[in-house]
């Protein structure tokens, strides 16, 4: 049975922190504890489980939290587990096969994270796969019996245990200004960070954290990095953070610049939404409903799945309701009522609308 060393990051959890060590105390051989400045009872409730609790200084940078509390394993594996995470009693279970039958070739382990409240930021399916487990010491081995080379690639292993994500309240506010630093710092973003950056914003962002992040992706837009091949994906992204930003500043003519951009390629949900937005909100519903059904039925969403799913059915019983209330008199009472249920059945359609399985 292999060992596993508990690396956590935590700063002033004290809500959550005792909810997730005792789901997985037990099933842990080290418990790890690093804290990045609580001013709560955090660290009080993490003696309770172990006496290996060290002090970082949080400089806006969990990788290096991280990297400090992995240094500090010892055991065969390392599992990274978050303050607001729960394993309940089926997936103890299952975690508890796994770790006495785990081969050792594996070198991570893939869980399905699974958010219960709306608290999540980044989630676009009911459970997304992660890496948690991650072998603490790796051997390098020579591959193929001529012209070899050292397999490169971990061996990852996707098991049927199900993270319970449960935080109390919302990180994007946190994770906004964690990506407002980097750019600062580093004058752009990694791939990987614009795009969680974009997707943040479609998902939870406000108004005002878009025009925040307007400098990063104007900067983006308008680098040679843009127009690179490899980069059309990030580039339509940018977009469509640009396009909201226009519609919500009332600039149509950028409006109308990264609406066509969008259109170029595969037209995107969350493009259709944005004009279908501005022609609701100058009351030409009949051209909304146009673009709202698009969003819903025709495209794709590449950011935020709702913009494909719940959000525009919304807007479609708006619309037909706004018809309905355009009318006092010069429509029939059947059709007015022809508006009200349409209007109705896209709102119960809108309400019964969950997110995708994984």
């Amino acid at each position: 049975m292999i060992t596993i060393s508990l690396c956590m990051i935590v700063k002033n959890e004290e809500a959550v922190l005792a909810r997730c060590l005792d789901s997985i105390c037990d099933l842990m051989d080290e418990i790890i504890i690093v804290d990045t400045g609580s001013t709560d009872n955090t660290k009080e409730i993490a003696r309770r489980y172990t006496d290996k609790i060290y002090d970082f200084t949080w400089a806006s940078d969990f990788s290096a939290a991280r990297n400090f509390s992995f240094s500090k394993a010892t055991m065969d594996y390392i599992y990274a587990a978050d303050a607001d995470e729960v394993l309940d009693t089926e997936n103890r279970a299952r975690f508890l096969r796994l770790k006495k039958s785990l081969s050792p070739e594996i070198e991570i382990v893939q869980m399905k994270y699974v958010t219960k409240t709306d608290f999540n930021t980044v989630l676009n399916f009911k459970k997304e796969y992660r890496p948690k487990l991650y072998k603490r010491l790796r051997s390098f081995t020579w591959v193929d019996p001529v012209h070899e080379t050292v397999q490169l690639n971990p061996t990852v292993l996707d098991s049927e245990i199900e993270i319970l994500h449960m935080p109390p309240a919302p990180h994007q506010k946190r994770d906004f200004e964690i990506f407002k630093q980097a750019f600062e710092t580093n004058g752009a973003l990694s791939r990987k960070i614009q795009r969680m950056y974009a997707k943040e914003l479609f998902i939870s962002g406000t108004d005002a954290d878009f025009l925040d992040a307007a400098p990063v992706f104007e900067s983006f837009l308008a680098s040679p990095a843009a127009d690179k091949p490899e980069n059309a994906s990030l580039a339509k992204e940018a977009s469509l953070v640009r396009l909201h930003i226009a519609r919500i500043t009332n600039n149509f003519p950028l409006l109308l610049k990264f609406s066509l951009n969008d259109m170029l390629t595969t037209p995107s949900a969350e493009a259709c939404m944005e004009i279908g937005e501005y022609f609701y909100s100058v009351k030409l519903y009949d051209t909304a409903i146009m673009w709202f059904y698009n969003a819903a039925f025709e495209a794709e969403s590449i950011l935020n799945v709702r913009t494909s799913g719940n959000l525009p059915l919304k807007r479609l019983s708006d619309c037909y309701n706004a018809l309905a209330d355009q009318y006092t008199g010069a429509k029939s009472r059947k059709e007015i009522k022809q508006y009200r249920d349409t209007a109705a059945a896209y709102q119960k359609q809108s309400e019964e609308w969950e997110l995708p399985e994984e």
